[in-house]
């Protein structure tokens, strides 16, 4: 059995063919299981001056400000920052309060015994908000 040139041809095409699906198909499988592995960074919050940064650029790049522009919207962006601080601060001991009191009827529910497994919860979940530096969000446990 003698083969032509053109079918010749056509199996080194397809052996090509089938060499690059292979090669793009083990390129993506290698590029997604090395950027999954990389969970860790993807958990963290990001940085407020990073996003802050990063729409500045972003509003220089697309609406064309001037010097002035961008140091007025840096004024504006502080005054923000400080009013949405102060607001915070000023929420937080309504929102301790919200938290002793659900605590507190939590703790009317249990018996004697269920109510010393539910403290010993409670100081295990502080430890967690201070190791994390986070404020508390409710029974998290």
């Amino acid at each position: 059995m003698k083969l032509s040139r053109a079918a010749i041809a056509g199996y080194v095409a397809a052996v090509f063919l089938c060499g690059a699906v292979l090669g793009a198909f083990g390129f993506r499988l290698y590029t997604v299981s090395t950027v999954s592995a990389n969970r860790e960074s993807a958990k963290r919050p990001p940085n407020p001056e990073q996003v802050r940064k990063d729409i500045l650029a972003t509003m220089q790049s697309r609406l064309k400000l001037s010097d002035e522009q961008v140091t007025k919207i840096n004024l504006i962006m502080d005054d923000t920052r400080a009013r949405m601080h102060e607001v915070h601060e000023k929420s937080v001991p309504e929102i301790q309060q919200i938290r002793r009191e659900q605590t507190d009827k939590i703790r009317a529910l249990l018996s004697a015994e269920q109510r010393a497994t539910y403290e010993e919860m409670l100081k295990q979940r502080e430890q967690r908000e201070r190791e994390k530096g986070g404020h508390g969000g409710g029974p998290g446990f």
